[in-house]
C-alpha cells in the first residue's frame, strides 16, 4: 500500500506527494468515494492522506482516502446544493481580515468560525494592513480582539509593508499544518509571500471602483514553510452560506452560546424569543458579545430563508 498526501487540487486533477519518498505525482481518482452523507463537488481535499497506484502512463491513481482527523467544508459558491471541501487534517486555521481596503465585514469572521468549530480547530484571526490604520481603526481592532480572545481565539495585528506582527505569525505557524483563508483583497497572498518568499504568489490591488479585492488564488494548494510546517492556500472567499446546517447546529457552534445554553429553560432554545434564555441574559449582563449575537441572528435567518425556498421548490 503506497500512501501520499494531497498537496494541490484543481477540481479535476490532484498533485500528491509520496509520504515515504517525497516524490511528486499528478493524479486522478478511481471510482466514487464515500462522502459521509455530504453532496461534495470535490471528494478529495488538500491535506487528505490517500492510497495510490502508479499507472503505465506515469499518472498516479488515487484508490482510497484514509480516515480524516478533521476537515473544513463550505457551501459551494457555484452549486449551492453541494458542499466544497477546502482542506483536511489541519492543525489550525487562519482567517485574514482587514478593517480598511477593503472595509471590514465583521460578520465574515463568525461565518468562517462555523466551518472550524465543529472539529474544535484552533483559529488565528489576523487583522492585516496595520500600516493603513488610524486611531479609529486601531480602536476597532482592540474592540474586536477583546471579543474573540475572551472566548478562546487568537488575534494578531500584522502588516506586510512594515513587517509588524510577521515574526509572531512565523512562530505561530511553525511546525503546523495551517489552512489560510480570507476574503479577496485582504492581503492573504502578501502574507504568504512574506512567510515563503520564493513563492512570489501574484497579488492584485483593490479596485478603485468597487472597493473590493480581486481573486488571485483559483485553487487550493499546500506550500512548505522554510523551516517546518505547511500552509494551505485557498481561493479568496466572497461569501459563506450553509445549506447543510440547521439552527441548532449554529447555536452549538457559537462556543460561548453553547456554554450558557445549559442554563436555558428549554433544551432546544434558539436564543431568540424563548423565555428564561441564559444566552440573552448573558448579553444583557455583558458577558456575551452583543455583536456576536447579532451575527448569529443573521446567520440563522439566512439558513431559515434558504430552507424555506428549498421547501417551496419541492411543491
Amino acid at each position: 500500500m503506497t500512501e501520499a498526501i494531497v498537496t494541490k487540487s484543481t477540481g479535476k486533477l490532484y498533485t500528491i506527494r509520496d509520504i515515504t519518498s517525497g516524490e511528486i505525482y499528478t493524479s486522478n481518482i478511481r471510482g466514487k468515494f464515500r462522502t459521509h452523507g455530504l453532496k461534495l463537488t470535490n471528494p478529495v481535499a488538500v491535506g487528505d492522506k490517500v492510497v495510490y497506484e502508479m499507472q503505465a502512463d506515469g499518472v498516479a491513481m488515487i484508490t482510497k482516502i484514509l480516515p480524516r482527523i478533521n476537515y473544513v467544508v463550505r457551501q459551494s459558491p457555484r452549486k449551492k446544493h453541494f458542499m466544497h471541501l477546502l482542506a483536511s487534517n489541519i492543525d489550525q486555521a487562519i482567517v485574514v481580515v482587514t478593517i480598511v481596503e477593503p472595509n471590514l465585514k465583521q460578520g465574515f469572521i463568525d461565518r468562517f468560525l462555523l466551518m472550524t468549530e465543529p472539529y474544535d480547530i484552533p483559529v488565528l484571526i489576523i487583522f492585516n494592513k496595520q500600516d493603513l490604520y488610524d486611531e479609529k481603526e486601531l480602536s476597532m481592532y482592540q474592540f474586536l480582539s477583546d471579543i474573540y480572545t475572551k472566548i478562546g481565539y487568537t488575534t494578531l495585528l500584522t502588516s506586510t509593508e512594515t513587517g509588524d506582527g510577521m515574526e509572531a505569525l512565523r512562530a505561530l505557524v511553525n511546525d503546523k499544518m495551517t489552512l489560510i483563508a480570507g476574503q479577496s483583497g485582504v492581503g492573504k497572498s502578501s502574507i504568504i509571500n512574506t512567510l515563503i518568499p520564493e513563492l512570489n504568489i501574484s497579488t492584485k490591488f483593490i479596485s478603485d471602483y468597487s472597493g473590493k479585492g480581486q481573486h488571485t488564488t483559483t485553487f487550493a494548494e499546500m506550500h512548505d514553510l522554510p523551516d517546518r510546517g505547511q500552509l494551505i492556500d485557498t481561493p479568496g472567499i466572497k461569501t459563506l452560506s450553509y445549506n447543510h446546517l440547521e439552527v441548532m447546529d449554529v447555536s452549538h457552534n457559537f462556543r460561548e452560546f453553547f456554554t450558557h445554553s445549559d442554563l436555558c429553560k428549554y433544551n432546544n432554545c434558539s436564543h431568540r424569543e424563548e423565555p428564561q434564555c441564559a444566552v440573552k441574559k448573558a448579553i444583557e449582563e455583558g458577558s456575551v458579545s452583543e455583536l456576536r449575537y447579532h451575527n448569529y441572528l443573521q446567520i440563522i435567518e439566512d439558513i431559515e430563508n434558504q430552507n424555506y425556498w428549498e421547501r417551496i421548490k419541492e411543491y
